[in-house]
């Protein structure tokens, strides 16, 4: 797969970017067919070759973030920004929290799914005895553990 992304060059904190089209699998350092401009981030100074990127964009070529924000900004192509690879812990709550709304809203479907799985195996009633006895377990071991949690911190508090 090619992709249009930045190859770092320069000197020592003074980074110049290429912007380049290469094989997805390749090293930035190495080989690429072909530059497509350049991005200096100190001076904001940027050249773009426009006709270039379009006629990649169009055999099928993918952007990164970076270098689709950068066209975005330049009125190059339109379109949204990306947002760049990493989480931040916020992101992630809010992602945990959506899947968690998400699974609450599905769960009745999937409680209706497995009343039918029994119902379909309804000549083996052993099938359903263990499904029954495994949340019993898991009740009283989650009881548990909040006890023993539970006296160690009143133990130093009375200390």
């Amino acid at each position: 797969m090619l992709t249009i992304r930045l190859a770092r060059k320069g000197k020592k904190k003074n980074p110049i970017y290429r912007i380049i089209i290469s094989e997805k699998s390749k090293d930035t350092k190495g080989d690429y067919l072909e530059a497509l401009g350049f991005y200096n981030p100190i001076s904001k100074e940027i050249k773009l070759k426009e006709e270039r990127i379009k006629y990649w964009i169009s055999k099928g070529a993918q952007l990164s973030s970076t270098v689709n924000n950068l066209l975005i900004n330049n009125n190059v192509i339109e379109g949204e920004k990306m947002v760049k690879g990493h989480r931040t812990k916020k992101d992630k709550k809010k992602e945990d929290e959506e899947g968690k709304e998400k699974s609450k809203e599905s769960a009745p479907a999937d409680d209706s799914k497995s009343e039918k799985k029994p119902a379909q195996g309804g000549s083996a009633s052993g099938g359903e005895e263990p499904q029954e006895k495994t949340p019993d377990i898991k009740e009283k071991k989650t009881e548990e553990k909040p006890k023993e949690v539970a006296e160690p911190e009143k133990e130093s508090k009375e200390k």
